[in-house]
C-alpha cells in the first residue's frame, strides 16, 4: 500500500521557481487500466493492428494518462495535500508509447498572496523532449494563525 502524504505546502512556503517531478513508465497494463477508468477505448490506444495504420505506427498512451502525472504532483507534492486544482491548459505535442518513461514537472511561476492562487508551469517529457506543455492553476491555503 502506498503511504499517503497528508502535509502539503502552505502558501507562505511557496516561492517562484520551486518545482517537483514525477516519473512513470507507460505499460500495456496502465493503458488498459486507464481505458477502464476513463471509458476511452479508442483503438489507437488499445488495438496494435489498428494503431499500426495510424500516423504513429503503433499504440499510444492516452494523453490524459500522461497528464495525470501533473495532477499527481499538484495533489501529492507541490503544492501537495490541501491544494485545490482549479484549472489546466495544455497542449499535447507528441504521444507517449508503451515502455516510454514519462517525466512530469510542475514549477511555481506566480503566487497571488491575496487570493491564494498559484500559477504553475507544467510539462511532461520523454527522453528530454516535451510531449505536453501547459499551465495549471491551484488554490493554496494560508498557514493557520
Amino acid at each position: 500500500m502506498t503511504e499517503i502524504n497528508t502535509k502539503g505546502h502552505y502558501l507562505e512556503d511557496l516561492s517562484v521557481g520551486m518545482f517537483s517531478e514525477k516519473k512513470m513508465v507507460v505499460s500495456d497494463e496502465k493503458i488498459t487500466t486507464f481505458a477502464e477508468l476513463s471509458g476511452d477505448y479508442n483503438p489507437v490506444h488499445m488495438d496494435a493492428e489498428y494503431a499500426a495504420t495510424t500516423m504513429f505506427g503503433r499504440r499510444i498512451a492516452h494523453g490524459a494518462l500522461s497528464a495525470s502525472l501533473i495532477s499527481a504532483i499538484l495533489g501529492n507534492d507541490l503544492p501537495g495535500p490541501g491544494a485545490i486544482f482549479t484549472e489546466l491548459n495544455m497542449r499535447f505535442r507528441k504521444p507517449a508509447f508503451i515502455d516510454d518513461e514519462i517525466t512530469a514537472r510542475a514549477e511555481v511561476v506566480e503566487i497571488n498572496e491575496k487570493t491564494g492562487r498559484v500559477k504553475m508551469k507544467v510539462a511532461c517529457f520523454v527522453d528530454g523532449k516535451a510531449i505536453i506543455r501547459g499551465e495549471a492553476g491551484v488554490v493554496v491555503m494560508k498557514r493557520p494563525q
